[in-house]
């Protein structure tokens, strides 16, 4: 077993960088179309899960999440790093662990941490179809900042024309700055 570089913990999980052992766990949700249905890729094989693996490897953006009691990865979040001292926050978790709190507990560790460290705004773009992932950004203390109509695509249809897709804005601000 690899060495893990923990990044920061919660009471119930490990947030951490990949590690090539994270292999099946990362395929078990990365092939599962019900998790990816809102991302822009589809379902991933086996192969194509080895490759994003090598990339979550080496990106400091990526992190895992792994259970405490099982060690078990489980999902993971998401922190890009924008202009202006901000960031952009995503995650994906097995299906199987939904409902949980995971997301939320992952989520907030790592806002508060970006906070501490200074960063002024944290946003996420989301499918306005995908309420469980609105309704935890807005659990997590995000407003809605905007509704773009049609904005962006993933897909194309049979005759090759773009599926357009609408995209909400949510954003946090460190009022911790303000102060």
């Amino acid at each position: 077993m690899e060495n893990k570089i923990i990044v920061a913990e919660s009471e119930r999980l490990i947030l951490r960088r990949y590690i090539e052992e994270d292999i099946q766990d990362l395929f078990e949700y990365l092939s599962d179309p019900e998790v990816v249905k809102y991302e822009p890729y589809k379902p991933l094989t086996f192969e194509e899960t080895e490759d994003n693996l090598k990339w979550r490897i080496s990106t400091e953006e990526m992190i895992a999440v792994e259970l405490k009691t099982s060690h078990k990865m489980i999902g993971n979040v998401y922190m890009g790093k924008r202009d202006f001292e901000s960031l952009e926050i995503g995650y994906v978790f097995n299906r199987n662990y939904w409902g949980n709190g995971y997301a939320a507990e992952s989520c907030k560790a790592f806002i508060q941490q970006a906070f501490a460290d200074g960063v002024h705004r944290i946003y996420a773009e989301c499918d306005p179809d995908n309420k469980n992932s609105w309704k935890l950004l807005e659990a997590l203390g995000f407003q809605r900042e905007a509704h773009f109509r049609k904005n962006v695509y993933f897909w194309k249809d049979e005759a090759g024309n773009a599926i357009w897709k609408d995209t909400y804005v949510y954003a946090k601000l460190n009022t911790r700055a303000e102060l």
